[in-house]
This record gives C-alpha cells, sequence and structure tokens, in this order.
C-alpha cells in the first residue's frame, strides 16, 4: 500500500525514481508522482492512474546534475485519486512523501489554517509539509525544524521531505511504516522496499521504528529517541520477485504476517480514545434508517456474516446478510428505510456490483466496505469506506477479510454510538479490544512451525468440518473456504448446534474437525457438541484457550477480554493451518487452480 523511493546523488534521477516505482507497482495505487530539487531548481510531476501517465508527463525533463528528487505511488486513504491529492505535497519550497496515517492531522491542519496556510489537498500527509515550513521560518534549522515537526505527528508514518532551504539534504523518518536506506558509494537511497533499490544500491539498512535523520552529501546521520546513533549495513540481496514477497515462500504467507500492521491502517483516524469516528461519511446519511441488508460474495460473505452479529448486538438494528448472486435473481423486497451495504475486496465482483445497482434503483441508501477506490462498485455507492488493506497479490483473500471485519466492526460500533445503544464503558470495552487486535494478529515463530508440524496429520482422510457458534460460525466457513481454495481438500464449516441434525453421520477417524472454541463466547455449548463428535471418533484439532482432552491436536490461544479478539487469533490459525496443509501437497498457494482474483463474471 503506497510506495516510496528516493535518491541523493549525480544521477539522472527521474529514470531512478520512475524505475523504482514501477518496482513498487505491486503494492497497488492510484495516482504518483516525482519531485527533484537541483541547486535553486524545484520541478515536480503527478499524474492519476498508471505510472505511464507520469511517465507521459515528465518526458522532456532531465535531472542529471546533484541534487535530491523523492517518489511515490499512492493509494488514496484521505481523499479521493486526483493530481492535488498526489505525493509528493508541495509548501512554499518544500516536498514531502508518506506512507502511513497521521492520526492527529485534523487538529494539525485547524492549527494551521489558523495562521493563514491554505492547503491545496484533501490530505493528512500535506500537514507534515507546511507544520516543516511554519518551524524552518521560526528556527532556521532544517533538521531542527523537521525533528520538530515529526514529535508533533500522531500514527503510522514512513515519511521524506526534501526542501530549497536545504537543497543537497534528504531528510527522512520512520515510525510503524517500513522503510530502508541503500547506498552505493556515494549515492544514497531510500524505499519503502528493497524491490524498488535492487539493482542500484548494494548495501541497505532497515529503519526502525522511532528513527529518524538526514542524508547530505553520501553521508546519513541517523537518530533515535536516545540521539544519534550508528548503524551497520547489510548485503542487498538481487531478486526483485524475492523482495516483493520480502522473503517470504508466497505471498499469501506475506499478506498473513501483514495483517498486524495492516488493520492499524485500517483503525487510523477511525478508532480514538473514547469513540469511532468515520470522517467518510455524515451522520445525517443515517436518518431514517431501521435496518440493514448487507450483499457480498465469498470471503466477503463471511466478514458480512460474522459482524451482522455484532449489528443486531451492539447497534440494535435488524441485519440481513445475502449472497450477492441469490440476492439478485430472488425478487427481493427492498424498503427505503433500509441501508444497503456491499462488500468487495476489488470493488469489481460482477454479482454484488449488478445487486447494488438493483439497490440503488429501488433508492436506497448505499454504502460499501472495498479495498480499491475508484473501483466500479466505490463509484456506484453513495458512501465508500476503504480498507486500507494494501495490494492482495494471493488469490485466497486473508488480510482483506480480516480488514473487512474491522471496519465492519467500526461501523457497528459507530451506529451504537448514533442510536445511543451501547453506554459509554462499553463502547470503551470495544475500543479497547479494537487496539488490541494487531497484538492478536501478530505471528509468531512458535506458532508457525506447530502448525507446519502437525499439519503433516492432515493430508488424507475423507474431509474436514470446520465448526463454531456465533461469529465463530461464520468464521469457520472462511476457515474450511480457505483450505477448499488452495488445498483442494473437502471442507465444511457448520454450526456446532448443527452436527447431531444430520452431518454427524460422517464422523469416523478420517473426518476431521476443527473445533473453534472460544472462551468468551458460549464456551461450555461448542464443548458438549465436540465431546459428541469425539465419541463418533472423529479425529480433533481443538483451538481455545482452554485445554481440551479429548482432542487429538491442540493449538492454545492466548485468554482474551473479548470475543473479538479470539476471532482475530482464530482466524490467523485457521489461514496458516490451510497454507501449511497446501504447501505439503506442493500446490501453487497463491494461484490455485479454477480460480481468478476479481471475479467480473456472472
Amino acid at each position: 500500500m503506497c510506495g516510496i523511493v528516493g535518491y541523493l546523488g549525480a544521477k539522472e534521477k527521474k529514470e531512478i525514481l520512475l524505475d523504482g516505482l514501477k518496482e513498487l507497482e505491486y503494492r497497488g495505487y492510484d495516482s504518483a508522482g516525482i519531485a527533484v530539487i537541483e541547486g535553486v531548481n524545484l520541478n515536480s510531476f503527478k499524474a492519476v492512474g498508471k505510472l505511464e501517465n507520469l511517465v507521459r508527463k515528465a518526458k522532456d525533463f532531465k535531472a542529471d546534475s546533484f541534487g535530491v528528487a523523492i517518489g511515490h505511488t499512492r493509494w488514496a486513504t484521505h481523499g479521493k485519486p486526483t493530481e492535488l491529492n498526489a505525493h509528493p505535497h508541495l509548501g512554499k519550497k518544500s516536498y514531502v512523501v508518506h506512507n502511513g496515517i497521521i492520526e492527529n492531522y485534523q487538529e494539525l491542519k485547524k492549527e494551521l489554517i489558523s495562521e493563514g496556510v491554505e492547503f491545496l489537498s484533501q490530505t493528512d500527509t500535506e500537514v507534515i509539509v507546511h507544520l516543516f515550513e511554519k518551524y524552518n521560518s521560526e528556527l532556521n534549522e532544517p533538521f531542527e525544524a523537521f525533528k520538530k515537526t515529526i514529535e508533533r505527528l500522531d500514527g503510522a508514518y514512513a515519511t521524506l521531505l526534501i526542501t530549497k532551504d536545504a537543497p543537497d539534504t534528504i531528510f527522512f523518518a520512520k515510525h510503524g511504516s517500513p522503510m530502508l536506506i541503500g547506498f552505493d558509494g556515494d549515492d544514497v537511497y531510500f524505499a519503502s522496499s528493497d524491490t524498488a533499490i535492487i539493482g542500484k544500491a548494494d548495501k541497505v539498512y532497515y529503519l526502525e521504528d522511532g528513527e529518524y535523520g538526514y542524508a547530505k552529501s553520501g553521508e546519513v546521520k541517523l537518530f533515535n529517541s536516545k540521539g544519534e546513533k550508528s548503524f551497520t549495513t547489510k548485503p542487498l540481496d538481487g531478486d526483485k520477485l524475492s523482495a516483493q514477497k520480502d522473503g517470504y515462500r508466497f505471498f499469501m504467507e506475506k499478506e498473513i504476517y501483514e495483517q498486524s500492521r495492516v488493520i492499524v491502517d485500517t483503525m487510523m483516524g477511525r478508532v480514538l480514545d473514547s469513540e469511532v469516528t468515520l470522517e467518510e461519511v455524515n451522520e445525517s446519511f443515517f436518518e431514517g434508517i431501521d435496518s440493514i441488508k448487507i450483499c457480498a460474495c465469498g470471503t466477503s460473505y463471511h466478514s458480512a456474516l460474522a459482524t451482522s452479529y455484532l449489528f443486531e448486538r451492539m447497534a440494535k438494528i435488524r441485519c440481513d446478510v445475502e449472497i450477492a448472486s441469490e440476492f439478485r435473481y430472488k425478487e427481493p423486497l427492498l424498503d427505503k428505510s433500509t441501508l444497503f451495504i456491499t462488500i468487495s475486496q476489488s470493488g469489481e465482483t460482477a454479482d454484488t456490483l449488478e445487486a447494488l445497482k438493483m439497490a440503488k434503483r429501488a433508492g436506497l441508501k448505499s454504502l460499501t466496505i472495498c479495498n480499491v477506490d475508484n473501483s466500479s462498485i466505490v463509484r456506484e455507492s453513495d458512501v465508500a469506506l476503504l480498507t486500507r488493506a494494501g495490494i492482495e497479490k494471493g488469490v485466497a483473500s486473508t488480510k482483506a477479510f480480516a480488514t473487512q471485519t474491522m471496519l465492519l466492526w467500526i461501523l457497528a460500533i459507530y451506529i451504537a454510538q448514533l442510536r445511543g445503544t451501547l453506554d459509554r464503558e462499553t463502547i470503551q470495552k470495544e475500543i479497547e479490544a479494537m487496539r488490541h487486535s494487531p497484538t492478536v494478529l501478530k505471528v509468531t515463530d512458535e506458532l508457525h512451525s506447530k502448525i507446519h508440524r502437525l499439519s503433516k496429520r492432515y493430508l488424507h482422510g475423507h474431509g474436514f468440518f470446520f465448526i463454531g457458534r456465533d461469529i465463530f460460525y461464520p468464521l469457520a466457513l472462511e476457515g474450511a473456504l480457505k483450505l477448499k481454495e488452495i488445498s483442494y481438500l473437502h471442507a465444511e464449516g457448520y454450526p456446532a448446534g448443527e452436527m447431531k441434525h444430520g452431518p454427524i453421520a460422517l464422523a469416523d477417524s478420517n473426518l476431521f474437525t476443527i473445533a473453534l472454541m472460544p472462551k468468551t463466547l458460549l464456551y461450555d455449548k461448542i464443548k458438549s457438541n465436540v465431546e459428541e463428535l469425539s465419541a463418533r471418533d472423529a479425529t480433533i484439532l481443538a483451538i481455545s484457550p482452554e485445554p481440551f482432552d479429548l482432542a487429538d491436536d491442540f493449538i492454545q490461544t492466548k485468554q482474551a477480554i473479548h470475543p473479538m479478539l479470539e476471532f482475530f487469533e482464530m482466524m490467523v490459525i485457521t489461514q496458516l493451518l490451510a497454507l501449511e496443509i497446501s504447501i505439503r501437497l506442493g500446490n501453487d498457494v497463491d494461484m490455485p487452480r479454477n480460480l481468478a482474483k476479481s471475479v467480473t463474471v456472472e
């Protein structure tokens, strides 16, 4: 999600930036731009859409004397994909690029506007360059001004800043978003991923959170909260595909690991200290709404089904969930007091788009949860909430599911606040759980190794049952879908209480049961259901914080304060289980047979 490239040196800078941004296209973007300072000359170019549009705009520009340069590919979070919202952002004589989200940008923006600063964009990033120029005019010392600027920023950021007041210097800072520094003699490179500088730099240093500094004339000065620090570079690997995967075996594996980071981006600016807020939608939008209908397909349907429990439980609003391909042909009864929500990773899912058009024709208000701004479903909807997951290359969705679920949870709390159905103490507990979710999404070496070892038991047999109750029933459906998609083994998700109504007839030692047994929700009920299966000799893999004596295999989860924290932790486990089984079977995890990433046909 978003890409950064920077360069300090005497080589032709335009081509270095464009080549680097080209290597970052896999991360996803909707606009791009570059800025160059050579002596007294400042030049910048921006374009919406593909990089080739930027290449055309800058085709007559050359920058082959000593100078500094920064470039960026943007995935829209604040503001639509427009040239004004594209990076680099310009002050009076400085440029900035930034990945991440500045949580307190509204507060900073109001402060700067009150002092006469004019903003051109709708982005959070623009506050950085204006704040820097404010402090630089006061201190007349660019590095001290930059240091003071980053001290004011809350949230996640990787940022590069160049200014005419220090035309031989690139200022940098990293907190929560990845960034690295590359070296080749006196030339210095910056990037959000090493794939952008492979073939250019031969040594690299990966910045840690809280580090900042400046590069000047081939020299890099690095600082953290304790002051100036030394650092050691590493040789830079020359394999670009491996660099895109960050050393992981498959993109799906990388994306499972990314979930703890991207969920922070989903929450940024939305989950505050004592409330949740959605700046993309006006409170009046929900006036006259007394029910919700969610339409989606596949994994997105499962995220809708899981969070439908939250809408009804917390916001006290009826929430029905429909499979888009069925909804289109059932001659549904649609009422204008119903909010119609669509969910799609790509924003191009054909059945979901057609369902949305039906709802629009019937006069319903529409809201979409999507990962791709300016996609067909986003353009068709009245309101769009972006998941900010970044591009997802694995066909079997992982981080899209996690971020969709988080954003729907946020929406449920937001509507509960508007309807007054939750007291302040309960809202505070929900926010506390949300803020803890990145921790439970982190994959430890111990967990992954355990799942790798036990996966060899689950390569045969006549099928899998994933079972759960309440919100864990849709998670069981999703766990079964992941396994089906990439292992080609038969798997079903079931409500645990339904097993005795027929499916238990299949139980024997070659039936593998993946039991989701959260301690915070209906534990005794599901324990009884699993005992029934064990008595019929089913092979049980129990996932729970509570040891279960009848389990053949057991993965222990953390004791949690909220069911959604158990939900997210168990989600990661089922994803890793599907991954490891598929790898053992020798399958192409990222490109499973018969499937496509974006389903644009009926």
